[in-house]
């Protein structure tokens, strides 16, 4: 009897550790983190969205400081059981503009450029098949949206942290914002009923 409890228990404990052992992550950069977290976080299989900044050298970056260098992006935590790193990248791709070489929507500047950060060999490879797909789609327009290596990724905190889950915190602020950026309607124009909102 002592044997069974003893080998139910270790079961347990690897069963808790297995199920907590498959979540993912990727960042991805699609310009207002606010809107990127939103829209991510809607996506099933998504477990967190995390608003920050990567792809510069400079270290602590600040939304009202010095971000030079870096991208605003969100770091992604999923579950590659029930959504795939495809599909993630095809979600990606419908809520952003990858045609545009200035920013996004109303947010023009570097820290607002679309970018797909990429940890592995495969993970560059399948960023690279979903770029090629959209290329299809639009073989008449320049996909400019990068694939980059992945870089330290640095949440917003400290006195920044009101930008996480604004959207949630500030939502009439936040809806304002949204459709005065036109993001929607832009996504409406270049990707139809496939555009998520």
């Amino acid at each position: 009897m002592k044997n069974v409890l003893v080998l139910m228990t270790l079961s347990a404990s690897l069963l808790f550790i297995s199920s907590h052992a498959v979540a993912d992550k990727t960042i991805l950069a699609g310009g207002c983190f606010w809107c990127m977290e939103s829209d991510f976080e809607k996506l099933e299989g998504v477990t967190d969205v995390i608003s920050g900044f990567t792809g510069g050298v400079l270290k602590d970056p600040t939304y009202n400081g010095n971000h030079e260098g870096h991208y605003e992006a969100v770091e992604i935590t999923y579950d590659p059981d029930k959504v795939s790193y495809k599909e993630l990248l095809d979600y990606y791709w419908v809520n952003i503009d990858p045609f545009d070489d200035k920013g996004q929507f109303c947010d023009k500047g570097s820290s607002y450029l679309s970018a797909i950060f990429v940890a592995s060999e495969e993970e560059r490879e399948i960023a690279e098949q979903t770029k090629a797909d959209v290329e299809k789609k639009f073989p008449d327009k320049k996909v400019v949206t990068p694939i980059l290596n992945s870089s330290v990724f640095y949440p917003i905190k400290g006195d920044e942290i009101y930008h996480q889950d604004f959207y949630k915190k500030s939502p009439i602020r936040y809806k304002v914002y949204r459709w005065n950026c036109g993001r929607d309607a832009r996504l409406k124009e270049l990707w139809g009923d496939k555009a998520t909102h």
